[in-house]
């Protein structure tokens, strides 16, 4: 798509309102300050719009499918219409399902357990943990890191060339050649570089070996229109979280087949189409064959709503003028960071690789969770430290051993010593100016003057010594 520059519309400057805009936190070396919201990559703010939506509605909540009563009717209309935004919003295909789930990692647990049995699994080490780890009943491949796009397809077009087929599912395929089950499973943009994948050349490579492909869009949705036909990718999952909606929801669209032969995830009440007592005194259950079939007990309305009104206010914003203001973010944050010899940049596919507004980095000289935390205390910037659920990934970027000790968000070092975490920033449609500014210089500042606290070790973070007078 193309991008717009901030000449051809200076209305792209004006950030997207989001709720916590005006919270202001206390700083350790006193007064307060508004905080800058800098995590968006584990959850994004929700829309203004998407909270009057929600507080709207609240007062006619009412339980979907099964109720006679108005509230009920409703609740149903507005439950299922939501599934009709959301495939507009994916640009779903005729027969694709929505299943509403309740985030990414529920929706790649759910095509899990319903790829078949002798189902053959392709996924890189670089995924995060929720890509990476549901396939634990199938075989899987793990894929190295890739150096560059063009290596990402190369790999995975020799990884399916050579792939064992299973006898037992060995079909002749549409495209020709034989081909058993198998599935692909990739991030759009990765949530520790924030570097966009070549999804439509790997959908295109999966298919021409007889593959289908799942697309972890987690991080893309919030920030690049993800359009399920023309990427030619055959599942998408994202989560609500993160495209500026309340948590605990989420998505999972695409083929139906595999979903409609598989056992409900969740066996129980809206899963169940019939069920009736046998004369042995067992119980027959005849299953729905629509997403229902995923969606067993009462459904998050308010959440499924929220993800709806989402889609809705980035469509209306317009994708065009949301890339090119978070592609001035993006640049205002790596040119700042450069200036910074001290600072390691991490990324899979250089510098001049095509990213969303995510960027994590590494300061010679300090432990990374230190860092973070004088970023908050000392400047109200809220960013993350870790290694972000990407254990693999990060290893790799650091130059570490695949052994070496680390933990999800948590330091394993005292302030000072070395550790095995980077720190990330990552902002987007609702991001003021003002918060990239002040941590580029938050940034410049620590680097150069140090931490103007002490800091210590407690309960695995790394906080503020607010027994100790300051540095």
């Amino acid at each position: 798509m193309s991008v717009v520059t901030a000449a051809a519309d200076r209305s792209i400057c004006s950030p997207l309102p989001v709720l916590g805009k005006d919270v202001t936190v206390p700083l350790v070396t006193g007064g307060e300050v508004t905080y800058a919201a800098l995590d968006y990559a584990a959850s994004a703010p929700a829309l203004q719009r998407v909270w009057d939506d929600v507080a709207a509605y609240a007062p006619y909540y009412g339980s979907v499918h099964r109720g006679a009563g108005y509230l009920s009717q409703l609740s149903t209309d507005l439950f299922e219409n939501s599934r009709k935004a959301v495939a507009e919003f994916l640009g779903c295909r005729a027969g694709d399902q929505v299943i509403f789930t309740r985030s990414t990692t529920d929706s790649l647990n759910l095509l899990a357990a319903a790829v078949p049995a002798d189902c053959q699994v392709f996924v890189y080490e670089t995924e995060h943990h929720a890509s990476l780890l549901p396939w634990r009943d199938a075989r899987v491949t793990y894929l190295n890191a890739p150096r560059t796009p063009a290596e990402a397809v190369e790999t995975l077009e020799r990884a399916l060339a050579g792939r064992d087929l299973s006898p037992s599912s060995q079909l002749r395929s549409s495209r020709g050649g034989l081909t058993g089950p198998a599935l692909v499973c990739v991030t759009g943009a990765s949530n520790v570089t924030g570097e966009l994948w070549p999804v439509k050349e790997l959908a295109a490579a999966a298919h021409a070996h007889g593959a289908r492909i799942v697309l972890d869009a987690a991080q893309l949705a919030p920030h690049h229109p993800v359009d399920i036909d023309e990427l030619d990718v055959d599942w998408v999952a994202f989560s609500g979280h993160k495209l500026y909606a309340p948590f605990g929801s989420g998505v999972l669209a695409g083929r139906s087949d595999w979903l409609q032969d598989a056992e409900p995830y969740l066996a129980g009440g809206g899963a169940s189409r019939k069920v009736a007592r046998r004369a042995d005194g067992g119980v027959d259950v005849e299953w729905h064959s629509t997403a229902a079939r995923h969606e067993a007990g009462s459904p998050n309305v308010i959440g499924v709503y929220s993800i709806a009104s989402a889609c809705k206010a980035l469509t209306e914003a317009g994708f065009d003028r949301l890339v090119a203001r978070e592609q001035q973010l993006v640049t205002r944050v790596r040119e700042g960071l450069a200036e910074v010899p001290q600072v390691k940049v991490l990324s899979l596919f250089g510098d001049d690789a095509p990213r969303v507004g995510v960027i994590s980095f590494v300061v010679e000289g300090w432990n990374s969770s230190h860092f973070a935390a004088a970023l908050s205390a000392e400047y109200g910037i809220g960013v993350r430290d870790g290694l972000f659920c990407a254990h693999p990934l990060v290893r790799t970027l650091l130059g570490s051993d695949p052994q070496d000790p680390g933990e999800c968000g948590a330091p394993e070092a005292e302030p000072g010593e070395r550790s095995l975490n980077a720190i990330r920033v990552s902002f987007g449609a609702g991001t003021p100016d003002e918060h990239i500014e002040r941590f580029v210089r938050a940034v410049k500042e620590l680097v150069s003057e140090g931490a103007q606290w002490k800091y210590r070790t407690e309960d695995g973070r790394c906080v503020p010594d607010r027994g100790t007078a300051q540095v």
